[in-house]
């Protein structure tokens, strides 16, 4: 079968499309036409021919087969060292036996590959660390994701997210109005607590433009309040557009890149038309990552920057404490033991390790903060990311990946995790539920919200 009515070549383009998808509980008739799926290898040949450059290429000829990466992947660890797992072996067997065939080979084989690229790599580049030659399987397997996407074998919570972002703008069902609507309405509920908070739209010339995970907007509304009301505290000159406000990129985890670059130019066009000083994006590693780091190359950037300076929220954070715009009282402070998530996406990836305990220097009791072991470029992967966390079809593959962060938070006897990105938060959410760990997580905003000295001209009236 060249083409099935739900699985097959062709991006999600339009709203029946993706009602289509949506209505296909389970994605059981999807997966039932990927079976039948034929795979164009004249295509994925011609792809490759153009697409798989130098270094691609160089990385696949220099491999030892050393095994070196082998330890450095929580994948190959928690899955009792299975040789199957070890990243360069992942990586020889999927993108290295395609180039081998010129592209010539069939359907049970790019099941195998996409299980690979998307049920044990989480493209979290931390075997990437640990080569002697350099080579990054985490960067092979967004590439090799990308293949699969071409050719219709893509797990199809990711088709969705892929296709939402093509019609939405967003990896949700979220629209513009929607945004804005929500966060005007989250605004008006804080407004008795902060006097003239507000959530100023379109504001051209900001300091801040700022950018959040749709997921806030539909599942987590008050972390737009608490967004807004830090910014009012701290006195900040700030924005968000009413149009390119989605900082995340499910496209990504999906290897649509066309639509990857399609949202990220978006987000770029509103930072071209409200000309903000720079642009401050959620607690969001992979956001970061799509938009400030990735981004520039897939809109065609050739300085490799976006159009204004982009920064983490932790960055932010890290800076209004540094200077005093947020001030936390003493008393408040955290006073239980407490760990620190540190994200593939912002510190592997963006080195904000530093930043990220600057903070905890100002909002943690001393002596209460442990680190993990190990800890943050060299920490592990949550579990769920790279899109993980998302994939039913893998679900038992990917509880089982969380087992590695389990056991790293129980090492540190914390009794609260600290994790400043969605993926890390909904997959320490996720373990705690799985395997009753009995702890707490929470992104940043609340506990600075609880802890914060608030000026006195911004309290309410008795």
């Amino acid at each position: 079968m060249p083409e099935g009515k739900l699985c097959n070549k062709k991006p999600v383009e339009n709203e029946e499309a993706l009602k289509a998808l949506l209505a296909d509980t389970g994605g059981q008739q999807y997966y039932k036409e990927m079976k039948e799926l034929d795979v164009d290898s004249k295509l994925l040949w011609g792809t490759i021919e153009k697409t798989c450059k130098t270094r691609m290429r160089t990385w696949l000829e220099i491999c030892a087969h050393c095994g070196m990466c082998a330890d450095s992947c929580f994948l190959y660890l928690v899955n009792d060292r299975d040789p199957k797992q070890v990243p360069a072996y992942k990586i020889q067997s999927t993108l290295g036996k395609i180039i081998k065939a010129k592209g010539k080979v069939d359907n049970e084989f790019m099941h195998m590959v996409m299980e690979t690229a998307w049920a044990k790599c989480t493209c979290c580049n931390r075997c990437g660390m640990y080569c002697p030659h350099g080579i990054d399987m985490g960067v092979m397997f967004g590439y090799v994701r990308g293949l699969c996407y071409q050719q219709g074998f893509v797990p199809w919570e990711l088709k969705i997210g892929a296709g939402m972002h093509r019609v939405y703008h967003a990896q949700m069902d979220v629209t513009d109005e929607d945004f804005v609507e929500t966060f005007k309405w989250m605004v008006e509920e804080n407004e008795e607590d902060y006097p003239g908070l507000t959530v100023p739209v379109d504001k051209v010339g900001a300091d801040i433009m700022y950018t959040v995970n749709a997921r806030e907007v539909k599942h987590y509304p008050e972390d737009l309040a608490e967004a807004a009301i830090l910014f009012h505290i701290a006195g900040e000159n700030w924005t968000v557009p009413s149009s390119g406000w989605e900082q995340t990129s499910l496209s990504m985890f999906a290897g649509d890149w066309g639509a990857c670059k399609m949202q990220v130019e978006h987000v770029y066009a509103a930072m071209e038309r409200l000309k903000p000083k720079r642009m401050v994006g959620t607690e969001c590693g992979h956001a970061h990552r799509a938009t400030v780091i990735e981004g520039p190359y897939w809109a065609g950037r050739k300085d490799g920057k976006p159009p204004v300076e982009c920064i983490h929220y932790v960055e932010w954070v890290a800076e209004a404490l540094r200077t005093g715009k947020l001030k936390v009282d003493p008393a408040k402070r955290i006073k239980q033991p407490v760990t620190l998530q540190d994200s593939c996406n912002y510190i592997r990836n963006s080195g904000l390790k530093e930043v990220t305990r600057e903070i905890i220097s100002h909002i943690v009791e001393p002596g209460y903060f442990v680190e993990m072991s190990p800890n943050k470029e060299h920490n592990f992967c949550c579990g769920g990311g790279g899109g993980f966390n998302g994939i039913g079809l893998f679900r038992p593959q990917r509880n089982k990946a969380l087992i590695t962060k389990r056991d790293q938070i129980i090492n540190t006897g914390a009794k609260l995790v600290i994790a400043p990105c969605h993926n890390c938060w909904d997959a320490i959410r996720d373990l705690n539920e799985e395997y009753k760990v009995g702890i707490k997580w929470s992104f940043l905003k609340p506990l600075l919200i609880s802890m914060v000295e608030v000026p006195e001209h911004l309290k309410p009236e008795e």
